[in-house]
């Protein structure tokens, strides 16, 4: 991957990189974005090798804040970097060259919207899930500063931009799980931070929930979205993601029980930072693109 300064032709890029005891994939993700100017790593005080390697990088600045989601790791980090294009990865996702040569190419030509949807080619166990409903995955991932925000959620948070959000050629690599063995308590840990998020909401639960999302999940991924066309993966892959959706909404049932019985559950702890969390200001994001 190239390691030069960027051309004078494109405006300057800072990419955000969010990591939780992330040693085996932070290395070669922070490689593919070294032809960014600045690479921003928000470390949540992992505990393996992972801020150790993320610092060998010099164009790396690296900080460790307290986990309270992804949607609030984002939006912290994207207020502090210098830029006014801002590229957003997960470790465990690379940058391809086809991709970083449209980015490149887009932002030396003027882009004509502040923010742009990236596809992700998702891999499980080492190969490509090509159905499962990952066929049509993408996310916002490329913004102008100040122009898009993650809203108050946990979990599965999904940008809000001011303005439409124009699709990319080229893809990202997301790889999603190598083994079962970590990727099973992860399922477990969304769950738990999605029932947590239904409880601070006040969203209810019981059989149509339980037992209804969790079936309609499970033939949504595997017969609509022709998970079967993915062999042996697909079957595991979608009864997974069946798995973690019974996890939700039994736990947030459980929970609903116990309360009654006057016992509350330990929730996670949510970010309570009003300016984490403050809505797009579409005249101040207009006035900054107008200065760039």
């Amino acid at each position: 991957m190239n390691d030069q300064p960027q051309s004078p032709k494109r405006p300057a890029i800072s990419a955000i990189v969010t990591t939780y005891n992330e040693e085996q994939n932070i290395g070669e993700c922070v490689e593919s974005l070294l032809w960014c100017d600045e690479i921003l790593v928000v470390d949540s005080f992992s505990t393996d090798k992972t801020a150790e390697i993320a610092q060998r990088y010099d164009r790396v600045a690296f900080h460790q804040r307290t986990y309270f989601g992804s949607a609030s790791q984002k939006n912290w980090a994207m207020d502090q970097v210098d830029n006014d294009w801002i590229l957003i990865f997960d470790a465990d996702e690379r940058c391809t060259p086809e991709l970083q040569r449209e980015i490149e190419e887009l932002l030396a030509s003027g882009p004509s919207h502040d923010a742009y949807t990236i596809k992700r080619r998702c891999y499980f166990l080492g190969k490509v899930i090509r159905f499962s409903g990952w066929q049509h995955d993408s996310v916002v991932r490329l913004v102008r500063k100040g122009t898009a925000r993650y809203p108050n959620k946990r979990v599965h948070a999904d940008m809000i931009t001011l303005g439409p959000a124009p699709v990319l050629r080229s893809v990202m690599d997301h790889y999603m799980a190598e083994t079962l063995d970590e990727y099973i308590p992860r399922i477990l840990k969304y769950s738990y931070w999605g029932a947590a998020q239904g409880w601070r909401d006040g969203k209810p639960s019981g059989f149509m929930q339980v037992w209804g999302r969790s079936v309609w999940r499970f033939f949504r991924t595997y017969v609509v979205q022709l998970g079967v066309f993915d062999g042996m993966r697909g079957v595991v892959f979608c009864m997974l993601q069946a798995f973690g959706t019974y996890m939700k909404w039994a736990l947030l049932w459980s929970w609903r029980q116990n309360a009654a019985r006057g016992i509350d559950p330990e929730l996670p702890v949510f970010d309570e930072d009003e300016e984490v969390w403050r809505e797009l200001d579409a005249e101040a994001a207009e006035e900054g693109a107008g200065s760039a």
